[in-house]
């Protein structure tokens, strides 16, 4: 059963956040549950390591005097389920925004497709992708986008970890990647496309794990809700 001090004193939520929601919203709901429960007025809550609406999975959660532990559990490898589509590519480099351009596929080869997974372990160098919350000037990347501005985003060093091709459906691919802080799998799978001598990009991403902490422990926002009023689950 949690208490109000457990809260305040400092606490670490394993949250499987839903697909469509921004992180910005699961941790208002954490706050807000957190608040009515216990009648707080007020309550640090942030999260370590953003994950796109479009992304499910494992979102670490800090409350009071934990927030202070976020630099420290935002540098921590991260594990992904990823799908890249072959064939195509999208401004967003994901779902969010229509297909822009198509490319040929068929001298592409489950080999082929093996040995690109390959290259791309180690220290690479990764351009993020313009519809992103990065800010440059004072202005996020995808203000820029929005309003069709043209802006120059430097490459920067990102580390791969693995890179496991799991199925090979093509035109789909479904990859386990562990990396390091601040890589963008949306651009992966952009750069996958590009070394494949055609085009890809995301259509399904689930973060599985963070450091030693893995999705398997995470509990949904109902669940959190429940066991917070002690309803069980």
């Amino acid at each position: 059963m949690f208490q109000k001090e457990d809260f305040l004193e400092g606490k670490l939520l394993l949250i499987d956040k839903p697909l469509e929601w921004t992180s910005f919203q699961a941790v208002h709901k954490i706050r807000w549950l957190i608040r009515q429960q216990f009648q707080l007025k007020k309550i640090k809550v942030g999260h370590a390591g953003t994950l796109d609406p479009l992304a499910s999975g494992l979102l670490l959660i800090c409350t009071g005097k934990f927030t202070k532990k976020i630099q420290e559990l935002q540098g921590q490898e991260k594990e992904y389920d990823a799908t890249f589509c072959l064939g195509a590519t999208t401004p967003s480099y994901d779902l969010e925004t229509k297909i822009d351009q198509s490319f040929e596929i068929n001298h592409i080869t489950n080999q082929k497709i093996k040995d690109v997974a390959a290259t791309f372990i180690g220290d690479i160098q990764q351009k993020p992708p313009i519809f992103s919350a990065l800010k440059k000037d004072g202005k996020r990347l995808y203000e820029y986008a929005r309003a069709e501005e043209a802006v120059e985003i430097p490459t920067r060093t990102v580390s791969i970890v693995s890179m496991d091709v799991t199925r090979i459906d093509i035109p789909e691919v479904a990859l386990t990647i562990c990396c390091g802080k601040g890589t963008y799998i949306r651009s992966l799978a952009h750069d996958f496309g590009k070394s494949l001598d055609s085009g890809a990009h995301l259509t399904a991403l689930r973060r599985t794990r963070i450091g030693t902490y893995n999705i398997k422990d995470a509990m949904t926002l109902e669940a959190f809700e429940k066991h917070l009023k002690n309803e069980g689950v």
